[in-house]
């Protein structure tokens, strides 16, 4: 009778954990979703909850959301999307908050190529510059008001590659098909320390700040897995994690 007993309590105790762990559809924009998976690693440690990441650009991600996709959690590359979410009764409102802040780069894969001030750009002896599309990746926007500010959008028109997303505009320039491109610090650095080629980080105030917020979608409003993410990506541990990735963090909520 004791075995059966025993038997009994470890499918009842199989069915539980099943029944708590979870998977969380999550949609990400292309530039956070190398630290995602990092980040999805250590929650699934802690929680039990595994992580179905699907990486686009916002503007893309934004219009999947609008048609139906099965997301539960947006990570935004931008705070105006998970507003427009919210406005719609897409999203929880009171859920939204900001978990990073991205950096802008100028990026070769050639060593010495980019230097210290950006002064490539102005030299104009480059046959490709790759930026994400402005219109739909927070990243493309960005470069075009740096452009802007150094006077060089209309020099550099004719030179300029678009990525349908930051991830593409960092393969055009990885692969040697652009000669430099403006992409995410996240991308080309680890632990503080660029890893490949030439990288000129663009100061702050050339571009308003990429301001990037999660937020949980209405259809996961009732969804524990989906809130103790949310809630994880505030803690210290998710943060320090973050930060190493080459983002900024935002002030204690």
């Amino acid at each position: 009778m004791k075995k059966v007993w025993l038997s009994l309590l470890l499918i009842t105790s199989s069915s539980l954990l099943g029944v708590t762990a979870d998977e969380l559809q999550v949609a990400v924009a292309s530039n956070f979703s190398k630290p995602l998976e990092a980040l999805a690693t250590v929650f699934k440690a802690s929680s039990g909850h595994e992580l179905k990441i699907s990486a686009a650009s916002t503007g893309k991600l934004y219009t999947q959301i609008e048609n139906g996709a099965p997301f539960e959690v947006l990570l935004s590359a931008d705070s105006k999307t998970p507003k427009k979410l919210v406005d719609a009764q897409l999203a929880v409102a009171e859920s939204q908050f900001t978990y990073a802040l991205g950096k802008l780069v100028l990026w070769s894969s050639q060593k010495d190529y980019v230097d210290a001030q950006g002064e490539v750009l102005k030299k104009n002896e480059f046959k490709h510059l790759a930026i994400a599309n402005p219109e739909t990746a927070p990243y493309g926007a960005a470069a075009i008001e740096v452009l802007d500010k150094l006077g060089l959008t209309q020099t550099l028109a004719e030179k300029k590659v678009q990525g349908e997303n930051i991830s593409q505009t960092y393969e055009f320039v990885a692969t040697g098909n652009a000669d430099l491109g403006f992409v995410a610090l996240s991308q080309v650095q680890k632990e503080g320390i660029v890893k490949e080629g030439s990288v000129w980080q663009v100061p702050d105030d050339y571009y308003a700040p990429i301001q990037q917020d999660a937020v949980l979608l209405t259809k996961a409003k009732d969804s524990a897995a989906a809130k103790s993410f949310l809630e994880f990506l505030k803690s210290p541990e998710a943060q320090k994690l973050i930060s190493s990735y080459g983002y900024g963090l935002p002030k204690a909520q």
